[in-house]
């Protein structure tokens, strides 16, 4: 195994990270506007997705610690073939690419949490927009024009 092998993986590891630092940002921000409107009006879709928030952040420093661990170990590994230690090299390398399916399973399943999260949502926009209409139902019909 040459130095360029580990090589190849750092574009993709320092791309990976910067998408799970952006995913983290947008959790942040998501929380910070939740936090605001719970601080307004008690919502019940707010109070569902506590636990799905907290999930997600759980995940998303784990997928970050196996990313930055992956990029650490890749590292290492060059640095290794660098010394001709190309055993270690390897082993290294090949632990590298473990971390990072890690950090990708991490990441699936943050996804997955993410869509459940959306879902809340859009349920609560559904039965907001069915209290609409069955208020609508309700409301007193305009006066009707004499056949």
């Amino acid at each position: 195994m040459t130095l360029t092998t580990p090589a190849l993986l750092f574009p993709a590891i320092s791309l990976l990270l910067l998408a799970y630092t952006n995913r983290f940002l947008v959790l942040a921000q998501l929380i910070r506007k939740l936090a605001e409107k719970e601080r307004n009006l008690h919502q019940d879709v707010t109070a569902r997705q506590i636990p799905l928030l907290r999930k997600r952040i759980s995940l998303t420093k784990r997928m970050q610690v196996a990313g930055v661990l992956s990029f650490l170990l890749c590292t290492l590994s060059m640095f290794a073939l660098f010394l001709s230690l190309e055993l270690l090299g390897m082993i290294l390398f090949g632990v590298s690419l473990v971390t990072l399916s890690v950090s990708l399973v991490y990441s699936l399943w943050e996804v997955t949490i993410s869509t459940n999260a959306l879902n809340v949502q859009l349920q609560d926009i559904e039965a907001l927009g069915g209290e609409r209409k069955c208020s609508e139902r309700i409301s007193p019909d305009e006066p009707r024009e004499a056949s």
